[in-house]
Parts: C-alpha cells; structure tokens; sequence
C-alpha cells in the first residue's frame, strides 16, 4: 500500500502543486485547508508523514505541530514544515516545535519528494526501499549508481532523476511536462524539447552495453519504461 501524505495547507494551486507530484511520485494524500481540520483528519487517517504549511487559518502551523506531537495517535506521525518563512530563527522554532523537516517556499517539487522519502525512511524501516528494478536495470537510490546487467552506467545528474522518476512507475507513459515538473521543477522554466535531448543522452547510455532499448517513445504522449 502507498503511503498516505497529509496535505496541510490552505492556497488551492499550491495544493494541486503538492497533490499532482505527490501523487506521481507513488503517495497517496489527503487535504486539510485549516489548523483544526489538520487536527482531525490525522487522529482519524493517522498518515504516513504529514506536510504542514505554518501560516494557517484557525490554528499556526507551529500550533498543529505542537498538538500533533502531545497527541498518542499522531506523536510519532514525521512532519516536514513547508512555508515561506526562511529566516533561520524562524526554522529553529519549526525543528523545535517537532517538524522532521523544514522546506522554504519557493521550493523545487523533485526535492520534496526526496525529502519526504528521506523521511519516511528515517521513520519506519518498510519504506527505507533502496533500489530501483526493472528488467535488467537497477538504480541505486542510496549510493545514485546505475547498473544494466550488471554493467555500470554512467549519468549525469539531470539523466540520473529522469531514470529514477521513470523506474519508479514502470510502463507508466510521463507527458513531457509530467517530467518537466518532476524531474527539473515547476518553479524552473525549462523547454518541452529539453525533455527530448536529456531522454536521447539517458537511452544512449542505458544502450551502450548493447542491451535492448527500453525506452518508449509515445508519439504525442510522452515517454514510458517498458519491457514493451
């Protein structure tokens, strides 16, 4: 089962921002608008890790962090604060109030993700996964090495997140502004025709050592892992 990432925060495009990559990347989520609904929903659903904005209506972030942490049900549940307050007295009162984490807005959604799995394998050992398979490749996610039959395959870091985001939804189809957003961000501007050069660098290292090429190219879809 996927595990479930409560979704604290209170700006409806910033909620679709977290839901759409959230949810890409394997999690399932739930949404709270306000500090007291946050309250409920986690003793009821009691999530996997909860991302809790600090300005909210009702209650604070620093509030329902407090609360979450003198709860039974909800006092080991890890929490990654994300706001726009980045003075480091303000991180301070966040790590102290029981946050795991601290992430300043603007942020870059591929390195939340990273966050919230660095987290989760911090909290419980079941989602401390390791590696990537499919087929006859392997991704290392602690040491970022790749192998193909064993053989080592070298990547830059732009084809090594592309490869990670793939193998993580094998035979799924990505559109190009699917890996935009989750291998480079949407809070950087990059061309759709930029995905196209990474993918053509990514399946030409995977295919150096002759193995067939499993790489799907979707016209007008997109681009997919797949044994096919």
């Amino acid at each position: 089962m996927s595990p479930t990432i409560l979704i604290v925060e209170d700006e409806p495009p910033l909620i679709e921002v977290l839901r759409y990559n959230l949810e890409s990347a394997g999690f399932a989520t739930l949404v709270a608008t306000d500090g007291e609904d946050a309250l409920l929903l986690a003793a009821e659903e009691t999530p996997n890790l909860i991302v809790l904005d600090w300005m909210l209506p009702k209650l604070s972030g620093i509030d329902v962090c407090r609360r979450l942490r003198e709860a039974k049900a909800t006092k080991t549940v890890p929490i990654i604060m994300l706001t726009a307050r980045g003075e480091e007295g303000d991180k301070i009162s966040g790590l102290d109030a029981g946050a795991d984490d601290y992430v300043v807005k603007p942020f870059s959604p591929s390195e939340l993700i990273a966050r919230v799995r660095a987290v989760l394998r911090r909290s419980d050992p079941k989602f401390g996964e390791e590696k990537l398979d499919y087929a006859d490749i392997t991704v290392d996610l602690v040491a970022h090495k790749v192998t193909r039959a064993g053989q080592p395959v070298h990547l830059g870091p732009t084809e090594y997140r592309l490869l990670q985001t793939l193998m993580e939804r094998p035979t799924r189809v990505f559109s190009r502004e699917q890996l935009l957003d989750l291998v480079w961000g949407r809070d950087i501007y990059v061309e759709e025709r930029t995905v196209d050069v990474h993918v053509r660098r990514l399946r030409k290292a995977l295919n150096e050592t002759g193995g067939a090429d499993l790489i799907r190219t979707i016209r007008r879809g997109g681009y997919s892992i797949d044994i096919g």
